[in-house]
C-alpha cells in the first residue's frame, strides 16, 4: 500500500509539473486557446459522466450529449443565443427524443444525464465568462486566484489530512460518501486558500483585500463540496474514478471538480 501511494504521489507531482505551467499559460493567453482548451476538458467531463450514467440508466446517445455541450460552451462564448433559450430547447430535445427509446425507464434515462450536461456546461462555462466576460486583466486576475486557492486547498489538506487526520476531532468530515476526509485535512485545506488569497492579493493591488479574502474562505469551505459531489456519482455508479485520463488523477470530473464547482460562485462575485 505504501508503494502505490508513493507511486500515485509521484505521477501527481510529474502532471503538476507540466500541467500547472500549461494552465497558467493558458489563462494567460485566454482568448479562442482558453475557450479551446477548457471546451475540450467539459467534452470529456461528459463523455465521463455519460460512462456513468450508463451504470444506472440508457443516457441519450453519446454524440447527442457531446453536440449539446458543444452548442453550450461556444454560446458561452460567442453568445449567439440566451442561456434559457437553448436550455429550453435542450429540455424539449430530450423529452421528444425519449419518446424514440425502447430501453430502461425514460425518468431513470432522462434524470440520470440532466445531472451532468447542466452541471458540466454551467461550470465550464462560468470559467469561461469568467476569465472572457470582464475584460483581459479582471478576468485573469480571479481566474489565476481561483486556481492558486484551489491549488493551495488541496495540497494544504492532503498534507495536513495525512499528518494531523483524526487526532483532534475523532469524526470524519462525510464518511458517507467519502471516508478518507477528515475534520483537520478540510481545516487545513480552509487555511491553505485563505493563505493564498491573501498573499496573491498582497502582490496583486488591483484586487482588495477583503475581494481575496472572501474567495478564498469561499473557496477554502467549498473545496471539499465540489469532491464529494463527484463522489456521490462515482459511488452511485460504483466506480472508484471517471475515467484514467490524467495519471494519478483520474479523469477530468476527478480532478477538475473543485474548480467546476467555485466557478459558478466566483463568476457571481465577479458579476455583482
Amino acid at each position: 500500500m505504501g508503494k502505490l501511494l508513493s507511486v500515485n504521489l509521484l505521477q501527481r507531482v510529474v502532471v503538476a509539473l507540466v500541467g500547472i505551467p500549461f494552465l497558467l499559460s493558458l489563462v494567460k493567453v485566454g482568448g479562442v486557446w482558453f475557450f479551446c482548451f477548457f471546451s475540450l476538458l467539459a467534452l470529456v467531463a461528459v463523455f465521463e459522466f455519460h460512462r456513468l450514467a450508463r451504470h444506472k440508466a440508457h443516457p441519450p446517445a453519446l454524440w447527442i450529449v457531446l453536440g449539446i455541450t458543444l452548442l453550450f460552451q461556444v454560446n458561452f462564448y460567442q453568445q449567439f443565443a440566451e442561456f434559457w433559450e437553448l436550455l429550453l430547447a435542450l429540455v424539449l430535445a430530450l423529452l421528444v427524443m425519449e419518446l424514440f427509446l425502447k430501453d430502461g425507464s425514460p425518468l431513470l434515462n432522462l434524470g440520470a444525464m440532466f445531472p451532468g450536461l447542466l452541471y458540466v456546461n454551467l461550470s465550464f462555462g462560468s470559467l469561461l465568462r469568467l476569465r472572457l466576460g470582464f475584460g483581459d486583466e479582471k478576468g485573469e486576475m480571479l481566474v489565476f486566484l481561483m486556481f492558486f486557492c484551489v491549488w493551495a486547498a488541496d495540497i494544504f489538506a492532503y498534507f495536513g489530512g495525512s499528518a494531523l487526520g483524526g487526532r483532534f476531532i475523532h469524526r470524519k468530515l462525510f464518511e458517507r460518501l467519502s471516508p478518507h476526509k477528515t475534520w483537520e485535512g478540510f481545516l487545513s485545506g480552509l487555511a491553505g486558500s485563505v493563505a493564498a488569497a491573501m498573499t496573491y492579493g498582497f502582490f496583486v493591488p488591483q484586487l482588495s483585500v477583503m475581494t481575496a479574502l472572501l474567495i478564498g474562505v469561499l473557496i477554502g469551505l467549498a473545496s471539499p463540496a465540489g469532491d464529494l459531489i463527484e463522489s456521490m456519482f462515482k459511488r452511485d455508479a460504483g466506480v472508484k474514478d471517471s475515467s484514467a485520463l490524467i495519471p494519478g488523477h483520474g479523469g477530468v470530473l476527478d480532478r477538475f471538480d473543485t474548480i467546476m464547482f467555485v466557478s459558478p460562485f466566483i463568476y457571481l462575485i465577479a458579476k455583482g
